[in-house]
């Protein structure tokens, strides 16, 4: 007999759970504690099987039946009706979840903590190499090749290293999909021996002590060219004096300077955490007489078009290329090497000092990270020796030669 609203409605829960017959094949599970369900049941190629329907009384009697009877038409087709809500449950979960969807939630919770530059350089670089391509598929149907096809491309324009930059964004939006239940695997990392490799290019830098020594003359010859601002003066010297991202330097505020502490507090450029600069007796004598320049705006090293805007990321580079150094002998990214190579080689300080120094996430033995004010007295002292390790080789070089510098008119 055939089920009535009723029967269905006033279906008590018993000590185990029991069913409820309909007609054809559908019937209402009634569980222990009282929730309902209904199903149909079949048979497809000879084996029997079951069709969910869903609960009571979100389902009513009437609905169910006409559920049952959907299901039944799609089984005079041929197609098994479980298999088929199957593909269509799986199709508007990869709708949802396309690469680009949950490479952009990635990029958002796992990117969070880091500097607004390398947020900004990731998502663009996904935005024109990536998304066009593959960023509409489902991304738990993408296989190795398909990643491996969109890499080619970059590869092809001559920019390797950008290249090898995506497929590791790309494992690591994989791996954040796996353990969010959306992929299986990480196919990206099955390229790292199919991509094309590339030899690294270090920023040029001088570490030879006398050709340091030479171009800390040069900088102080420079300084009396016409045309050359106090501003750009003191960034090359500070850049030489503090072992920072050329970034960091650029953009220091007056507010980062604490006077009475003789440092500045600022933060990383690339990882986003506090950095904290000591500043040795030379450095505080650049930044007193650099005060009286643009001590009334934000910036320490403020732009020649205003002092609301910081130095331009070209300034201590075209200051260089005007003291008649070229890209391959020196860079402002490279005055950080040359600090960690000569404090280690030269000075002889612990290389996880260095390190700290230079803003790099560094651990100590149990796997810890240093936060910003371990070490800083023995930091302080390094700081203070390295200033005057390099005004004992500018005096070396001007007592052992003039200074061959080619200048420009800047």
């Amino acid at each position: 007999m055939p089920l009535t609203d009723r029967e269905v409605k006033t279906a008590q829960p018993r000590e185990k759970q029991y069913k409820l017959s309909d007609e054809k094949g559908l019937y209402l599970i009634v569980t222990a504690n009282g929730a309902k369900y209904w199903r149909v049941k079949y048979r497809f190629y000879g084996k029997e099987k079951t069709y969910s329907i869903g609960p009571y009384p979100e389902v009513s009697l009437k609905d169910a039946r006409l559920q049952r009877d959907e299901a039944r038409l799609t089984l005079s087709r041929g197609v098994d009706p479980s298999a088929q809500k199957q593909a269509k449950k799986q199709s508007q979960t990869d709708t949802i979840n396309t690469l680009e969807v949950v490479a952009r939630e990635w990029h958002k919770i796992k990117l969070a903590n880091r500097s607004d530059g390398h947020k900004k350089t990731v998502l663009r670089r996904l935005e024109l190499n990536i998304f066009p391509k593959i960023g509409h598929r489902p991304i738990s149907s993408l296989k190795p090749f398909d990643l491996l096809e969109v890499l080619r491309k970059v590869e092809e324009r001559g920019t390797i290293e950008t290249a090898h930059k995506l497929r590791g964004y790309l494992s690591n939006i994989y791996q954040y999909a796996v353990a969010t239940s959306r992929a299986e695997s990480d196919p990206a990392g099955a390229l790292k021996g199919a991509m094309r490799t590339t030899q690294t290019k270090h920023h040029s830098a001088l570490t030879n002590p006398r050709d340091v020594g030479m171009l800390m003359l040069t900088i102080d010859n420079y300084a009396h060219q016409s045309r050359v601002t106090p501003v750009v003066v003191a960034a090359l010297k500070c850049s030489a004096l503090w072992p920072c991202r050329p970034k960091e330097i650029r953009t220091l505020e007056w507010d980062q300077v604490n006077w009475e502490k003789s440092q500045i507090e600022t933060v990383s450029s690339k990882t986003n955490t506090d950095l904290i600069i000591p500043l040795a007796k030379q450095a505080l004598s650049i930044l007193k007489e650099l005060h009286s320049v643009t001590g009334n705006g934000k910036y320490l090293f403020s732009s020649a078009r205003g002092q609301s805007r910081p130095l331009s990321e070209n300034g201590v580079r075209v200051a260089l290329r005007n003291m008649g150094y070229t890209n391959d002998d020196m860079t402002p990214h490279g005055f950080r090497a040359m600090a960690r190579t000569l404090l280690d080689e030269a000075l002889g300080y612990p290389p996880h000092i260095i390190e700290q120094q230079l803003a790099h996430q560094v651990r100590d033995p149990l796997g810890r990270a240093y936060n910003r004010t371990q070490h800083l007295e023995q930091r302080r002292t390094m700081m203070q020796h390295w200033a005057d390790y390099l005004d004992q080789l500018r005096l070396e070089a001007s007592e052992g030669n003039v200074i061959s510098a080619n200048f420009k008119q800047a």
